[in-house]
């Protein structure tokens, strides 16, 4: 009697193992590709001219990617050795929001710049430390998110209260 009931509990364990198996392999066939890993850098992204006025009213021009989806942003600048000096890329929140960024595989350090709604500087993160996982937030709802080159801000005597000048702040 008690072979008998150690067989068809392992019969029983068997069916609810292979039961399992199937519902994991399912599960995998039909995860959505945003759950896919991020191996390297994105394709260039459509771009256009932002200008910052610093406070002593000098312009500098940057030509700036837009990472308009949430794909977009979620890779932003990750695998890219570098970031050139006049380049960059903006991420817009529609609705503004609390911008919460991280570093994660992101090999260059860059200057994280926080843009009110109506085109001011309101917060900046200079130096940004490569792959990263510290939480950079602007603490204040923005517009939009600027990744700079690191050093550029200080460079330029970019500033929070500086204006930015971009279609999206034309508004």
């Amino acid at each position: 009697m008690r072979r008998r009931s150690l067989a068809q509990l392992a019969c029983s364990a068997l069916v609810l193992l292979g039961t399992a198996v199937t519902s994991a392999v399912i599960a995998l066939s039909v995860a959505p590709p945003a759950l896919a890993a991020i191996t390297g850098p994105q394709a260039k992204l459509p771009t256009e001219t932002l200008v910052i006025i610093d406070q002593h009213g000098k312009p500098h021009k940057f030509t700036v990617e837009l990472a308009t989806t949430p794909k977009q942003q979620e890779i932003g600048l990750m695998f890219r050795k570098t970031v050139p000096a006049d380049t960059g890329m903006l991420f817009p929140w529609n609705p503004p929001q609390v911008s919460e960024m991280w570093m994660k595989n992101t090999l260059a350090p860059l200057d994280m710049v926080f843009i009110g709604p109506h085109g001011t500087i309101r917060h900046i993160d200079e130096n940004t430390v490569p792959q990263s996982l510290r939480v950079l937030s602007s603490h204040v709802p923005v517009a939009a998110t600027l990744e700079l080159q690191a050093g550029i801000t200080a460079k330029y005597d970019i500033d929070v209260g500086d204006k930015v000048i971009a279609p999206q702040f034309a508004k």
